[in-house]
C-alpha cells in the first residue's frame, strides 16, 4: 500500500510559469539525467570486500540500471553488465510484472536484481525474464533460455547450486554443470511452490519463498494454494485493447491462500512438512536457518496480527516447538520486523514493542535482556559482531527528524553511541559483522550520498560524492533552490505533530497558496531531514508554499503514537490535517483561501476524507488511487488497522468514504492508473458511482495500462500537467 508518487514533472503552461532565471521546469524534473545525480541501488560487497557492486541508472535513460564496480583499494570505477548489451528486451511474464509492482520498481528497466556467488568470482543477473551468469573479467554466459520466465533466482549459500521458480515451481541447477531439475511436484492452477503469496509481497515486506540452509543441504520452500481466495477480475485496460485478469485478491474478511512449510533436499527428496500448528489460518511471517542449519526459526502471525510466535523447527522431521510469543496491547497489532538474528551461541538478538517503543532485546536460554532503552525507535539490525559482542543498527535516538548508525554492546546495555554525523538521514548495509558498511545519507539539501565506512562510522572513502556543483545535474538550480523548515504544532489531546515547508523568498505583504501534500496512513513517516527530490523545489518556482504533516497513527513515534488508528482510520488523522490547514490560516504570508490537498494511495483516500469532513476549508483536493472503502483492500494491511469487518462492521462503515461523499464540496480530481492491481479500479468506480448519483461535480484522469504507480517517460509530465492545469484553472493559479 505505501508508495510514493515520482517527485518530479511539466506542462507547456507549467514552462511559462517558470520565468526566473535557474527555475525548474516540469519537463526537466522528470527528464534525465535525474537531478538528483546517480541513484545507486542493491550496494553490495564482494565476499572478499576487494569490489562493491552496484545498479547504477544510465544519464540518458534515468529509469534503466546497469551492473557496476568499484575497487574499494584504488576507487575505479567499470560497467560488469551492460543491460542494453545482453539484455533481449522480452516482455515479462505477468508474475514477473506483479511482483515488480509489489516492490515498487515497476517503471524499472534494465537489472533490478543480482546475487554474488559465495567465492565471489561471479555474479548472478536476472534481466528479461532469463538469468545470466557475469565473471569479473566481463564475461557473460547466458544460464537459462525459456519464454516461461525464472523467478527469485538465487545462488545457494554454498555456493553449488543455482535455484528459481519457473511455471509455479522450484528448481535447482548445479552450478558445475547440469541441467535444472523440477524439486516440487504439484505447482499447477492454484498451488504455487517457491513464492511469496500476494499479501506476504505486498504487505508484510516478505517477498522470499525458499530458503537455503548454509550448508546447501536442505531447502525450506512455501507451498500456497489460491484456490479458496475470491477473484478479483481486473481489467487491465491499455490503449489498444483491455486484458482481463482473473486475480486471485484476498479481501478484508475473506479468505486467504492456505500456506504451508515444506523441507526438502537439494533434489527434491526426503521432503518433510513442517508443523504450523493447529489452526490453518495464520501468516507465515519470517522463516530463518540457525547459523549451524540444524534448525528453522519460523514466525508464525495470527490472523487478527495480535500475536506473533517463534518456533523452532526440525528440518530432518517437522517437528516445531514454541519459542516465545510477542502479544500486542488491548487497543493494538504486532508489526512485523527483519531484526531477528540467530546467533552461534543459540541465543537471538530480536526486535520489540513490548514496552511501547522498538527496541532490540537479546533472548537466551529462555531469558530476555533489553538491550535498547527509551522514547526513540531502532529501524533495524545493520550488522552484529559476535567476536567482539557488538550490534551495529539504525535508529532515532538523536530525534525523529534524523536517523543515524548506533552501536551497542552486548555486555553493556543501554549504552548506546552513535557513529553517523548529525544532520542527516542514513541508511546502510554491510558484512555480517558490519566491520565494513555501505552507508547512504541525505539532507533536505543534498541528494543521496554514498562512503564506505569502518566499524566505528568512519568514512575510509567516498563511493559517490554527488556533491552539487560543476556538472552534477541539479547545480544549475542550486540558486533558486528554497531551504526547508521545520516546525511543530499540537493535536487536540495535545499530541506533538511534526511538519516541514518550503516557502518561496517571502515578499512584506503578499499572501501564497499552499499546496499541503500528505499521507496520514499508519507505517510510514514523511516528514524528515533527507532529499525528497526536486518536484516539491518546482512547485515552490511556480509560487507555492509546499507543506507536510505527519498525524497521529504514522511510523517512528512509538506504539501509542501509531495505535490512535486502531478501528479508526479516517479519525484522528483527518483532525490532525486540518489542524495543520488552520494553522496555516494563521500565517501572515499563507492564503488561507488557497489551501489544496493532495495525497496517493492511502494519502488520496485523506483527501476524500478531509474533503468530506470539512468542506470549505481546503480550495480544492487532489485524490490519486484512493482506497474508498477498506472491505475492498486486502486482509493483512485492513485487518491489522481495522479488524475483521465481520466482526466490527461498524468501524468499517465509519471509515469508508462513499457514505459521505455527498457532502464533498470543493474542487476535486480524481485520478487511477486503469490497471491496478492493489488499489484497484473499483474504488475510484465506486465514488465516481455516488458522486455521480448525487449530481456533485468532480474532474477525472484515468491511465491506461498504468497500475498503482502512475508514472514513467512521458507519463509523470502528463499527471502533473493535469493536476496543475486543474488547480490553475479552478482555483489557485499562483500570482
Amino acid at each position: 500500500m505505501l508508495i510514493t508518487m515520482d517527485a518530479d514533472a511539466q506542462t507547456p503552461q507549467a514552462n511559462a510559469a517558470a520565468a526566473r532565471a535557474g527555475d525548474l521546469t516540469l519537463q526537466r524534473v522528470f527528464a534525465s539525467p535525474d537531478l538528483s545525480g546517480t541513484t545507486p541501488r542493491q550496494l553490495k560487497l564482494s565476499p572478499d570486500g576487494k569490489l562493491l557492486t552496484l545498479l547504477r541508472n544510465r544519464a540518458d535513460e534515468r529509469e534503466r540500471f546497469d551492473l557496476w564496480a568499484m575497487d574499494t583499494a584504488t576507487g575505479e570505477w567499470r560497467m560488469l553488465v551492460d543491460s542494453r548489451k545482453i539484455g533481449t528486451g522480452a516482455e515479462l511474464s505477468e508474475a514477473e510484472k506483479m511482483q515488480r509492482e509489489r516492490a515498487r520498481i515497476g517503471g524499472t528497466r534494465g537489472i533490478i536484481a543480482y546475487d554474488w556467488t559465495p567465492d565471489g568470482s561471479a555474479i548472478l543477473v536476472p534481466l528479461d525474464g532469463d538469468l545470466f551468469l557475469a565473471t569479473l573479467d566481463g564475461q557473460v554466459r547466458r544460464l537459462t533460455e525459456s519464454t516461461a520466465g525464472e523467478l527469485n533466482p538465487a545462488i545457494s549459500p554454498a555456493g553449488r547450486y543455482l535455484s528459481f521458480v519457473r511455471d509455479q515451481n522450484l528448481y535447482v541447477q548445479p552450478i558445475a554443470g547440469g541441467d535444472a531439475r523440477r524439486i516440487t511436484p504439484d505447482g499447477t492452477g492454484t498451488v504455487h511452490w517457491g513464492e511469496a503469496e500476494f499479501v506476504a509481497q505486498e504487505e508484510m515486506d516478505r517477498s522470499d519463498g525458499y530458503w537455503w540452509s548454509p550448508d546447501d543441504t536442505r531447502i525450506a520452500v512455501e507451498r500456497f494454494d489460491e484456490a479458496t481466495v475470491g477473484i478479483v477480475s481486473r481489467a487491465a485496460i491499455g490503449a489498444e485493447g483491455t486484458r482481463v485478469y482473473d486475480q486471485r485478491y484476498p479481501r478484508a474478511g475473506t479468505d486467504n491462500a492456505r500456506v504451508d512449510l515444506y523441507v526438502m533436499a537439494p533434489d527434491g527428496s526426503g521432503r518433510v512438512k513442517v508443523d504450523l500448528g493447529t489452526d490453518p489460518d495464520i501468516y507465515l511471517a519470517r522463516v530463518d536457518w540457525t547459523p549451524d542449519g540444524r534448525a528453522l526459526l519460523v514466525q508464525r502471525q495470527s490472523r487478527d496480527q495480535r500475536t506473533l510466535d517463534l518456533l523452532q523447527v526440525d528440518p530432518a522431521t517437522g517437528a516445531s516447538k514454541l519459542l516465545f510469543t510477542e502479544r500486542a496491547g488491548e487497543r493494538s497489532w504486532i508489526n512485523l520486523h527483519n531484526a531477528l538474528r540467530p546467533m552461534r551461541d543459540g541465543s537471538l538478538v530480536w526486535w520489540s514493542e513490548r514496552d511501547g517503543h522498538g527496541h532490540l532485546y537479546r533472548w537466551k536460554g529462555g531469558r530476555w535482556t533489553q538491550l535498547t532503552k527509551g522514547e526513540w525507535e531502532v529501524a533495524g539490525i545493520v550488522g552484529v559482531d559476535e567476536a567482539k559482542g557488538r550490534i551495529t543498527f539504525l535508529g532515532n535516538k538523536d530525534g525523529v527528524l534524523e536517523r543515524h548508525l548506533y552501536a551497542v554492546d552486548l555486555a553493556k546495555p543501554g549504552a548506546v553511541t552513535r557513529l553517523s554525523e548529525p544532520g542527516w538521514w542514513h541508511g546502510a548495509t554491510a558484512n555480517r559483522d558490519a566491520s565494513r558498511m555501505i552507508v547512504t545519507r541525505s539532507s533536505p539539501d543534498q541528494p543521496p550520498q554514498v562512503y564506505l565506512a569502518d566499524a566505528t562510522g568512519r568514512r575510509t572513502s567516498w563511493v559517490n560524492e554527488n556533491k552539487v556543483a560543476g556538472d552534477h545535474p541539479y547545480a544549475p538550480f542550486m540558486a533558486s533552490h528554497e531551504p526547508k523548515k521545520f516546525g511543530t504544532i499540537k493535536a487536540a489531546d495535545g499530541t506533538v505533530l511534526h511538519w516541514e515547508m518550503i516557502t518561496p523568498k517571502l515578499e512584506p505583504g503578499r499572501k501564497y497558496p499552499v499546496f499541503f501534500e500528505h499521507y496520514g496512513g499508519p507505517h510510514a513517516q514523511t516528514v524528515s531531514r533527507q532529499w525528497a527530490g526536486a518536484l516539491q523545489q518546482y512547485l515552490v518556482d511556480r509560487g507555492y508554499i509546499w507543506f507536510q504533516l505527519d498525524n497521529r497513527g504514522a511510523a517512528n513515534r512509538g506504539k501509542a503514537f501509531e495505535d490512535h488508528l486502531f478501528q479508526a482510520m479516517g479519525s484522528v488523522e483527518v483532525a490532525d490535517q486540518r489542524a495543520g490547514a488552520e494553522w496555516l490560516k494563521q500565517q501572515a504570508f499563507v492564503d488561507g483561501d488557497r489551501i489544496v490537498t493532495y495525497g496517493w494511495s492511502y494519502g488520496g483516500y485523506m483527501t476524500l476524507k478531509m474533503l468530506e469532513a470539512d468542506p470549505g476549508l481546503y480550495a480544492a483536493g487532489i485524490a490519486g488511487a484512493p482506497v474508498s472503502k477498506w472491505e475492498l483492500y486486502d486482509t493483512h494491511y485492513t485487518e491489522r488497522y481495522m479488524g475483521d469487518p465481520r466482526r466490527v462492521p461498524e468501524a468499517y462503515a465509519t471509515s469508508n468514504t462513499v457514505a459521505d461523499a455527498l457532502k464533498i464540496r470543493d474542487p476535486l480530481l480524481l485520478i487511477h492508473g486503469m490497471a491496478d492491481d492493489n488499489v484497484v479500479l473499483e474504488h475510484s468506480t465506486v465514488m465516481m458511482s455516488k458522486l455521480q448519483g448525487g449530481a456533485v461535480p468532480f474532474e477525472l484522469m484515468l491511465y491506461p495500462g498504468q497500475t498503482h504507480r502512475v508514472g514513467g517517460p512521458g507519463v509523470s509530465e502528463h499527471l502533473w500537467t493535469t493536476i496543475l492545469d486543474f488547480l490553475d484553472r479552478r482555483v489557485v493559479k499562483p500570482q
